[in-house]
Formats: C-alpha cells, structure tokens, sequence
C-alpha cells in the first residue's frame, strides 16, 4: 500500500513539473511575440526578399569567387538605385490621393462628375453614355447620401492603410538591406532552416517541407507578386509623369490586377481614352499611351523569364492574401499576405494528402544467419 503512495506522489510530482514546464515555456512564447511582434512584418518580407534573390545572390557570387558578402551588398545597392526614384514618386501621389479621398468621404461631398460634352460624340455608344452619365451626375446624389454611411467606415480602414505608403517605403528600403544581410549568410541559413523543419516534422518529412517553403516563396514572390510589382512601376511612374488624377491608386489597381492575373488593359485602356479626351492627339499622349499599353503586357515576357508559369497556388488564395495582408498590415502586407497564405496552403494540402507509411523509415529485414 506505500508504495502505491510513493507511485501515485512521484507521478503527481512529475505532471506538476510538466505543467510548470510548459506554462514557463507559453510565458517565454508569449513575451518572445511581444517584444518581436513589432518587427514581424519586416523580418518576413526581409526572409521572402532573401530566399527569392538568393538563386541570383549565388550565381553573382561565383563569379565574383564565393564572396556571398559582396554579391549581395551588389545586389542591395542596385536595387535601391533602380527603385528608390520611382517608388518615392507613387507613394507621394498615394498619400496625396488616399488625403484627398479620406476628405471626400469624411465630408460626404462624394460625387458623380458631369460627362464631357465629346463623349456624346463617341461612335455608337457615345449618345447613350452621355445621356446616362448626365443623368447619373445630376440624379444620383441621393443614392450616395444613401450607401455613403454605411461605406464610411470600410473605406476608412483601407484608406488609412494606403495614407501609411510612406512608411511602406521605408520599410521595403529596410527589409532590401536586411534581405542582403541574409543573403551573406545564405547557406548557414539554408541549413538552419533545414534543421529546424526536420526537428519539427522528423527526418524524413523535414527537409521536404523546407524545400517545398523555398519553392513556394520563389514562385509565387517571383511570378505573381514580382511581375505584377514591376507593372505596377512602370505603368504607375507613366501615370504619375503625365498628371493622372489619383495616378498612385490607379497603380495599386494594377498590382492587384496582376496578382489576381487579370489583364491590366482593364485599367490602361480607360486611362488612355481619358488622356486622349481631355488632351488630344499630341505627341506626348500618343507616347504616353504607347508607354503604357507596352507596360500592361510587359507580363508576357516576364513570366517566362522569371518561370511564373510554374506557381501552383490557387489565384484565390493569393487574392485573398493580398487584400487581407494590406487591410492588415497596410501596403508591405499587399506583398507580404499573398506570399504567406500561400506557404500556408502549400503546407495545408501537403499534411491533407500525406502518406503515413512516407514517414516511417523502412527497417532491414533480419536475415538467417547458416
């Protein structure tokens, strides 16, 4: 009967000890994501930009003789010399065009502006455009005063995120310069990475899922997110250069155009009527609208270059994804989201069709022995 005590003791003794443990390590957990969660948003778009610049890092590297450190402080400087001009440029005019928007709907002076007397003169469908145009913008305005209140409120929340496009930028110029730090030490952090998914899911399943994390990220930062941010620059700096109304919104228009994989003629062919309309044929438009009908299928020649052809990711996902990461996270989650959810997913479908009998490491048969 006493030893029984001593058993049914040392056992309570033991499961106090584990719960002690554990509620330790949640505190520890708990205050680590504290402190850290400021920087979070950074640190991931810092990694993303890491492994998919790190395959370029490498073959720089070897030719500059295995210096990692100077292939990607190479790789920083020019990238910030290519994008510091035409990024400032549209985030000024997002600021501009989010404050003067968050003025419209916090004063409710919201409205549908006249049609210009040419439109009546487009063929066929000019007179009727005209005719329902002039009677929106003189008819309509109690319809607005109707869905306006209960859209303040929606569009408060994404216009404050869009106002924030400055900080967005120097976030982005920080990420790139931690991106190369990263990219310096790329192979400790391969192995690294590599160590902690397979004391995760175990030798087998481990390294897999890292690779399949790696090939993720690369595919879809670079044949979903980086083609449609590199439309979104040059078709956003031809904007901004020829005095577009809200050129910086009409930009993020095209980036999530490009990252729902949708044509962007559905914003550069309106725009360039509109400039044809209110400034004529003159040399500059017609420059204009060559410069931006060559940036909207710039995509057809990027995707094979950048193998975007292979993302296996559900456009949804990666929609969903980026509207969820810039209602969260403001402009960095616009790139951030899309990428994430879609390692997520990836990791998701690979546990859902995992083959149990993968994991276990096939033993050697015991042989007789004469």
């Amino acid at each position: 009967m006493s030893d029984e005590r001593i058993v049914g003791k040392t056992t309570s003794r033991e499961l106090l000890d584990v719960l002690i443990r554990a509620g330790l390590i949640v505190v520890l957990v708990v205050s680590c994501y504290q402190i850290f969660n400021p920087f979070l948003g950074l640190m991931l778009w810092s990694l993303i930009l890491a492994v998919t610049l790190h395959p370029l890092n490498l073959r720089l590297s070897s030719r500059l003789g295995e210096r990692h450190g100077r292939a990607a402080f190479i790789i920083v400087v020019i990238a910030l010399a290519l994008l510091m001009l035409p990024l400032s440029m549209l985030g000024s005019s997002i600021v501009e065009s989010v404050q003067k928007g968050m003025e419209l709907v916090e004063s409710g002076g919201l409205k549908i502006p006249p049609p210009v007397p040419s439109v009546a003169g487009w063929p066929l469908v000019g007179e009727p455009l005209f005719n329902f145009w002039q009677h929106a913008s003189g008819d309509m305005s109690w319809l607005l005063q109707q869905v306006l209140p209960h859209v303040q409120g929606v569009a408060k929340v994404v216009l404050a995120q869009l106002a924030g496009a400055g900080l967005g930028l120097m976030i982005f110029i920080c990420a790139l310069i931690i991106a190369g730090v990263i990219m310096a030490y790329g192979d400790t952090g391969a192995s690294t990475a590599r160590a902690i998914a397979t004391r995760i899911s175990g030798p087998v399943r481990g390294p897999q899922l890292a690779e399949l994390c790696t090939a993720t990220i690369r595919a879809v930062a670079q044949g979903v997110v980086g083609i449609a941010f590199i439309q979104m620059l040059l078709v956003g700096v031809g904007l901004v250069l020829m005095g577009i109304p809200g050129a910086g919104l009409l930009a993020l228009a095209v980036l999530l155009l490009g990252i729902m994989q949708l044509p962007i003629a559905l914003i550069t062919l309106p725009v360039i009527a509109y400039v044809f309309i209110v400034d004529g044929v003159t040399l500059v438009t017609v420059l204009f609208a060559v410069w931006t009908f060559v940036a909207g299928l710039v995509d057809n020649v990027l995707k094979p270059l950048l193998l975007g052809r292979g993302v296996s990711v559900p456009m949804p996902v990666v929609l969903i994804g980026a509207l969820g990461g810039m209602v969260a996270n403001g402009i960095i989650g616009l790139f951030v989201g899309p990428v994430i959810l879609a390692v997520g997913y990836k990791l998701f479908m690979s546990w859902v069709h995992q083959d149990p009998e993968a994991e276990t490491v096939p033993e050697e048969a015991p042989t007789d022995k004469v």
